[in-house]
């Protein structure tokens, strides 16, 4: 268990993560986005004991960091899984695992769960970057810490590898009932293997919530577009609509989530295959480009009106430059909708 409250943390004269709350379960997943700069790590570096409190505090089920109390690392039971690896080049993977400890029991039981055991008597110069990182892992795993720390740790290698590598990480770590904080700047990667995920943005916590909840109903337009592709269509709540659940566009209606905004012009946030896209050449837009992604195809589309959208669609249909389509809305889920003035 883990627990932030007003946290924040300054570097000079620059607040870099502001009044910061969360709690963390006993086995639960937190992954922390948000763009260069936001606090992410930092946010690490204070739970760790290795950047200074200026406000607020750290609960944990064993002591208590503040401003005026700062706990040494060592005194903190934390395990920190680093980009880096940060494996001893002399050992072998055995000996890195279960350095410090009084038997190897613990560091074989991990290494034969992540799939290790045959490289237990190799040097870390004789393993791939994927298997580095899972003996880092065992290494931190084995010692039993009451919290793990994940800095960015899939960041340093190839895409096939990471999501077969994102899965093993989670699993260990459920295995294992240990609560994790996890650093990443791949929002799929955060939409996927997280509890829960927080957004931040110049050290502000924009949102916490559980993935399916930050990615359907996101907080606002800042955390909607950082977590997918995202369109902002112009919208009116419809008037004839007492409960002000249905907004009309040049694409169509469509239901909203409960609306509590006090105007009725609002941007719609639609994703990519919230939008049907069919050739036609009566239809209200044209193609600008067309990308192909593998399953899908990606294109953007300019309206009418000079709005341009972007649609995901299957990448068996062909489309080209200038061709004339119409786009209608295609989801029955509720969609998100802001006031005009957010920025």
């Amino acid at each position: 268990m883990i627990n932030l409250e007003h946290l924040t943390i300054n570097y000079g004269d620059n607040t870099v993560v502001k009044n910061l709350n969360f709690s963390l379960g006993h086995d639960e997943i937190l992954m922390l986005v948000g763009p260069t700069g936001c606090g992410k790590s930092t946010i690490l570096k204070a739970i760790a004991g290795l950047v200074p409190i200026a406000d607020g505090k750290i609960t944990n089920s064993h002591w208590v960091a503040d401003a005026k109390h700062q706990v040494p690392p060592e005194k903190r039971n934390l395990g920190m899984v680093f980009q880096d690896f940060a494996l001893f080049p002399h050992l072998s993977v055995l000996d890195n695992v279960s350095f410090r400890l009084k038997t190897t029991k613990k560091a074989e039981h991990w290494l034969a769960v992540l799939g290790l055991s045959e490289f237990s008597q190799v040097k870390p110069s004789q393993l791939s970057g994927g298997q580095k990182q899972r003996v880092a892992l065992a290494r931190t795993l084995a010692h039993e810490p009451a919290l793990v720390l994940l800095d960015e740790p899939l960041s340093s290698l190839d895409a096939a590898l990471k999501d077969e590598l994102r899965w093993q990480i989670r699993d260990a770590l459920k295995a294992a009932g240990v609560p994790a904080i996890w650093v990443t700047h791949d929002q799929e990667e955060a939409l996927s293997i997280g509890d829960q995920v927080g957004v931040l943005r110049a050290g502000n916590l924009e949102q916490l919530a559980d993935p399916q909840t930050c990615y359907n109903t996101p907080a606002n337009e800042f955390v909607a577009g950082f977590l997918g592709d995202a369109n902002f269509l112009d919208g009116q709540l419809d008037s004839n609509n007492n409960n002000n659940n249905c907004v009309n566009t040049v694409l169509g209606s469509a239901a909203i989530h409960p609306n509590q905004h006090s105007t009725n012009q609002v941007k719609v946030l639609l994703r990519p295959e919230d939008i049907d896209l069919q050739a036609n050449e009566q239809g209200n837009g044209k193609v600008i480009w067309s990308r192909f992604e593998g399953k899908s195809s990606l294109v953007l589309v300019e309206l009418s009106d000079g709005e341009q959208i972007r649609v995901r669609q299957s990448n068996k249909v062909t489309l080209h430059t200038n061709q004339t389509v119409q786009l209608t809305i295609n989801t029955q889920a509720p969609l998100s909708v802001f006031p005009v003035t957010e920025k």
